[in-house]
């Protein structure tokens, strides 16, 4: 097998954050439900977007922010997604290009506009999240670059992309050439909700196609329909290569063949932000199964990006996270 030119190619939604502050008056204003997520059209969203105050704009979505994580734990990887040819596709590009990560996805010309999460957040450290998908729901199979895949260890999805029928159809194709290239799928559960919409499919795709899993408790419960953690891990043990399963502040459990390792949660002093957790575990994870470190070490790789992630708001790491592992796993 050729050596590898890419640690981890990750496929996912292209989505710009937009985090302003604001207050309580203006989610009334606007009958936002403060705290949800909720799911937004295109005029929604650009009246929002020019109601909100001054505001941050990152690249985001969960597989975008596992890439850039992977760069910033010294990692080589690139990324797959739609955006637009708009402004804020710009500020996508720009942004996910100077985390470290290679984005060559060719933009849209007509469509809906790039996707954006607007993430107000109120003085209680409350964050209200309204998303418009846009572009990033038109991802086709047109749209992979098949060299990357070929060459990259791991080829890294987001189970939200499970939604649209073309983009479920790359997600299919790109397996289809890691596999045929050697290389490992992995793949992210993303979302309780997105687990129960997709059931049947997605029990399908983890015995067929996936090699290395990541979920969370409630994810790993919805997929095997039990309400028992440890019925969940004995169901998907042998389904996939390696699994793994994060339980918050009980920290994780990984699963390899017979093997089991249980790994602590890291300390966190403040708990400000718990969004990207999840996807920085899995850049911590894949960091180390990338490098071949033994699983416990990529599970406390994990489990030490994950913590340093949710110490402040935003899902970016906002420290030197390759030193910060080298660090803890030294005091360990």
């Amino acid at each position: 097998m050729a050596a590898a030119s890419f640690d981890v190619v990750g496929i996912g939604n292209a989505i710009v954050d937009v985090l302003a502050q604001t207050n309580d008056d203006f989610l009334a204003m606007h009958e936002l439900v403060k705290g949800a997520m909720t799911l937004i059209d295109e005029a929604r969203g650009e009246m929002l977007y020019g109601a909100m105050g001054p505001g941050i704009e990152i690249s985001g979505g969960s597989a975008g922010n596992t890439m850039a994580g992977i760069a910033a734990l010294g990692g080589k990887g690139a990324f797959i997604g739609k955006v637009r040819d708009d402004q804020l596709g710009k500020i996508f590009r720009h942004d996910i290009r100077a985390a470290g990560v290679a984005f060559e996805t060719t933009p849209a010309t007509d469509g809906p506009t790039t996707g954006r999460c607007l993430v107000l957040v109120t003085p209680d450290a409350q964050r209200t999240m309204n998303t418009f998908l846009g572009a990033a729901v038109e991802l086709t199979p047109d749209d992979l670059d098949e060299e990357a895949i070929r060459s990259a260890q791991v080829t890294y999805m987001e189970g939200y992309l499970w939604d649209p029928p073309a983009a479920k159809e790359a997600f299919l194709a790109a397996a289809k050439i890691a596999h045929g290239a050697g290389r490992k799928v992995s793949l992210s559960l993303s979302d309780p909700f997105c687990v129960a919409r997709h059931h049947a499919s997605f029990l399908e795709l983890v015995s067929g196609h996936v090699d290395v899993l990541f979920a969370n408790e409630m994810e790993i419960c919805g997929l095997y329909q039990t309400k028992s953690f440890e019925g969940a891990v004995e169901q998907v043990r042998g389904h996939c290569e390696i699994a793994v399963l994060t339980r918050g502040e009980k920290g994780a459990v990984v699963l390899a063949g017979g093997e089991t390792h249980v790994i602590e949660a890291e300390p966190a002093p403040d708990i400000v932000d718990t969004t990207g957790a999840g996807d920085l575990y899995a850049a911590g994870f894949l960091a180390g199964l990338t490098r071949d470190r033994p699983l416990y070490e990529c599970g406390r790789m994990g489990a030490i990006a994950a913590a340093e992630v949710i110490s402040h708001i935003g899902a970016r790491p906002e420290t030197d996270l390759a030193a910060l592992v080298r660090q803890r796993l030294h005091k360990a």
